[in-house]
């Protein structure tokens, strides 16, 4: 099986690529993956499965159609049953070689794509394309029906997974979440509250709402809490610049950390009192709102998109309306008030829900059904010839 995705690093794309990769090595197939790879390479070779370098991150429409012979060429190769694109540059590509060698296509919906001109929704429509459309929430797979006019029995749901095993408070040393303290410029015997807000650094991830509803916590009541800001910045130096400049003339600066890439998030979020998801575009699934409320932390995230859906609203967390900065800074001193084991008890509540909901042996299980199913037709269909 080949998945086609643009890049190997960070990200909900890249992470459900190798757990799809792993399921694969694990049920005796080929993994192979096309990608400019990343960060997360040596992940993928620790699942058994085989990077395939291709500039398939290109939006060039002369790489793009390189790729397409790129992709037949290593498709015969490897004997490649079935191609699973992720992104829309490369599903371009990955598309016309699956109907070049007449073999299965499917696609993921990861995000819910801007649409402001009949181009750009034609240049989107490639992901509504796939034989399958897999759709990270029922949010995005209610987008992708409207959104494309496509029979909604060609459009499938499978939420993303979590590693429970990983996200797991009980197997988080303190030692790990001392020495995350420690890298945040954060004292081990502090005891003012963290509130994290772990997404990359881009400004629909609401960053700068939150640093404006802290300035209202901490014009009420100082020192209320620490606010990590915990995100690939992806080359956004002048966001990264702003965020710096804004806490600084809210006042906030010594409360504010800028931190960069999050290598052990289960340590970041056990470090944490809260996890804060204040975005401004609906996100079309929220996979670190999954992994917050697995790690037992409690939640606050714009009622907007896959959110509504994974978090239950004033049971694991709130959800509070998009841009409020006074909205958001109310609910994260809601939370900070509550006792800890009123916390605590909210907290365990979203690992139970997580662990009923979105595990990663569930994606893993619904996604290789969607291709034994696929396979097992188009099989039926060349015996009927």
């Amino acid at each position: 099986m080949l998945q086609v995705t643009p890049a190997l690093d960070a990200g909900g794309v890249e992470r459900t690529t190798i757990e799809v990769a792993e399921a694969l090595t694990r049920a005796g197939a080929r993994a192979i993956v096309a990608s400019r790879g990343g960060r997360l390479e040596p992940e993928l070779e620790a699942v058994g499965g085989q990077l395939v370098v291709l500039p398939v991150d290109s939006k060039n429409p002369l790489t793009m159609w390189a790729n397409v012979g790129r992709i037949v060429k290593l498709a015969r190769q490897a004997r490649v049953a079935l191609i699973h694109a992720r992104s829309r540059a490369p599903a371009w590509s990955a598309w016309m070689a699956a109907r070049r060698l007449g073999i299965p296509f499917v696609t993921t919906y990861h995000g819910v794509y801007n649409a402001n001109s009949g181009l750009k929704r034609f240049y989107n429509g490639i992901m509504a394309r796939g034989d399958v459309v897999i759709a990270n929430s029922d949010y995005t797979r209610a987008h992708v029906v409207k959104e494309h006019r496509i029979d909604p029995a060609r459009v499938v749901s499978i939420p993303r997974g979590v590693d429970l095993a990983r996200f797991d408070r009980a197997s988080v040393e303190p030692l790990r979440v001392d020495n995350m303290r420690g890298l945040w410029g954060i004292p081990a015997h502090e005891t003012r509250p963290i509130v994290l807000l772990p997404a990359r650094l881009t400004r629909w991830k609401g960053q700068t709402v939150l640093i404006e509803a802290a300035a209202k916590i901490e014009a009420a009541a100082p020192g209320s809490a620490y606010y990590v800001l915990a995100g690939d910045s992806q080359g956004r130096a002048e966001y990264v610049s702003d965020l710096h400049d804004l806490a600084s003339k809210l006042g906030i600066a010594d409360r504010v950390r800028i931190v960069g890439h999050l290598v052990d998030m289960p340590a970041a979020l056990a470090a944490s009192a809260v996890a804060v998801f204040p975005v401004t575009d609906p996100e079309a699934f929220g996979r670190a709102a999954v992994e917050a409320q697995a790690m037992g932390v409690p939640v606050i995230a714009s009622a907007l998109g896959g959110y509504t859906e994974t978090i239950a609203d004033g049971e694991t967390g709130q959800l509070v309306p998009p841009g409020d900065t006074g909205a958001l800074a109310t609910a994260i001193q809601r939370l900070l008030a509550m006792s800890p084991d009123a916390r605590r008890a909210m907290g365990e509540k979203g690992a139970a829900r997580v662990r009923g909901r979105y595990s990663v042996d569930a994606l893993q299980a619904a996604t290789l059904r969607v291709y034994q199913d696929l396979l097992k037709d188009r099989a039926g269909a060349k015996g009927r010839k």
